[in-house]
């Protein structure tokens, strides 16, 4: 093993090989402490009872985190405190492009609190141009020598900020994290990565990014917050991104726990797409039937006169291939399209070939309600009315469309057999959230 493997990083190692390798004593801390009736994982500080956890001779191991794979009282966990042994880079930013007054505003927030090792929630809106407004800041960090991570809960997400952020930063040597890629892990200043990543992480970064820090699975999520606290330095700055934050985020920027900007307006200064609800009777059935519902065929058709590229969200899905055979009935031979799904082999294809323009639509879980941008997009959510819509999935799928300041906006529809307080509850937030904008742009003006 390379010693800058074990920079900042929790590497698991099999006690019978220790006799092999030459660790420094001091950087070996347990695996698995076990306890009178329970062990704690050291990974992911996570407490399991004993009979959950046990293995064969007496040996116990942690169910909580297996999925970063299995680690046992069999293990031990390396580590060497981060020393940021890194070279300087003198202009490591190399984008050219220009931000506008409230956006670099905000990125001017964004430099000030890493300058300042503080916490800090930037609240914009879907479209508002959040991975741009980080660029000085991270610029700063890394002309600081501090190592730098931005942390996502989506694969989808990493995907789309890993290749922006080797576009601004060209002279900077970026690693890409997650679960779906092969990239064997390096010793680098910047990382981009999975939030489930972390928990190979401690005491690493000076400077923690969370972009969609509401979404599942990083929301609520104990094992996860835990590993955003490990990975991070005592002395840091964490800095959170959002379009829909908690109750709870916007109180602890109310208590002072951590600073707080906030931006109403896209970068292209036009209103977010206020969708439009429709009710639609016995949309199940129809699909079962294979049939649509009238009022979606009509939606659908239109999109496809006009050649605009679309996506269906459905609750579940047992319902993807349902609606994808019933939408290829309506549509000619030469309109291709795809359903895609979080454990779909192909995801990433799928969604390439969208952007691509070699698909024309694709029908998808809430799996790409954020994080993903496609020119010239128009959005159906079917089933509006189920639980897995909340307020903020709903207001994130409103926000993939309209991104591109050469088509700002576009259609969203909600197609449900009833309205429920969290259809009503996305629409009042647009609205609000447009309101505040144009007031913005009308200050700015005056």
């Amino acid at each position: 093993m390379d010693k800058s493997e074990a920079f900042g990083r929790l590497c698991s190692v099999k006690k019978i090989f220790l006799h092999q390798m030459n660790l420094d004593e001091g950087n070996i801390i347990p695996a698995i402490q076990v306890e009178t009736a329970d062990v704690i994982c050291y990974r992911c500080g996570q407490k399991t009872t004993k009979k959950r956890a046990a293995l064969p001779n007496n040996q116990y191991f942690c169910p909580q985190c297996i999925i970063m794979g299995r680690i046992s009282t069999l293990d031990i966990l390396y580590t060497i405190p981060e020393p940021n042994n890194f070279i300087v880079t003198p202009q490591p930013l190399t984008w050219k492009g220009k931000l506008s007054p409230a956006q670099l505003k905000c990125s001017q927030k964004l430099k000030k609190v890493i300058q300042q090792r503080r916490d800090h929630l930037l609240w914009a809106v879907t479209g508002a141009g959040k991975t741009e407004m980080l660029f000085e800041a991270l610029a700063y960090a890394i002309q600081k020598k501090l190592r730098v991570c931005l942390a996502t809960p989506r694969i989808d997400v990493c995907n789309e900020l890993f290749p922006r952020l080797q576009m601004a930063f060209k002279n900077v040597d970026i690693l890409l994290l997650h679960g779906g890629q092969q990239q064997r892990y390096r010793y680098t200043q910047l990382i981009v990565c999975t939030t489930h990543q972390l928990l190979n992480f401690r005491g690493a970064f000076d400077v923690l990014v969370i972009d969609e820090a509401d979404a599942f699975p990083f929301v609520n999520n104990k094992l996860l917050q835990h590993a955003v606290e490990n990975a991070r330095k005592k002395i840091s700055s964490l800095i959170l991104l959002t379009a829909t934050p908690t109750r709870k985020l916007l109180k602890e920027t109310k208590k002072g726990k951590m600073t707080f900007s906030y931006l109403p307006l896209r970068y292209h200064g036009n209103s977010l797409p206020l969708p439009k609800t429709r009710i639609t009777y016995g949309w199940e059935a129809k699909l079962k039937n294979k049939k649509l519902p009238y009022q979606m065929k009509k939606i659908i058709e239109k999109w496809v006169r006009e050649n605009f590229p679309f996506l269906i969200f459905v609750p579940k899905i047992s319902l993807l291939n349902l609606t994808y055979e019933a939408v290829k009935k309506i549509l000619n031979s030469n309109i291709h399209g795809a359903a895609v799904h979080a454990a779909d082999p192909e995801r990433l294809e799928k969604v390439a070939k969208l952007r691509e323009g070699k698909l024309r639509f694709l029908v998808t879980t809430t799996i790409l309600e954020r994080g993903v941008t496609f020119p010239n997009l128009n959005v159906l959510v079917l089933g509006a009315e189920e639980r897995i819509f909340n307020k903020a999935a709903l207001v994130q799928i409103a926000g993939r469309v309209g991104r591109s300041a050469q088509r700002p906006d576009g259609d969203v529809f909600f197609l449900c057999q009833t309205t429920t307080r969290q259809i009503t509850g996305a629409v009042k937030q647009i609205t609000f959230l447009n309101r505040r904008g144009r007031q913005l742009q009308k200050w700015k003006n005056v």
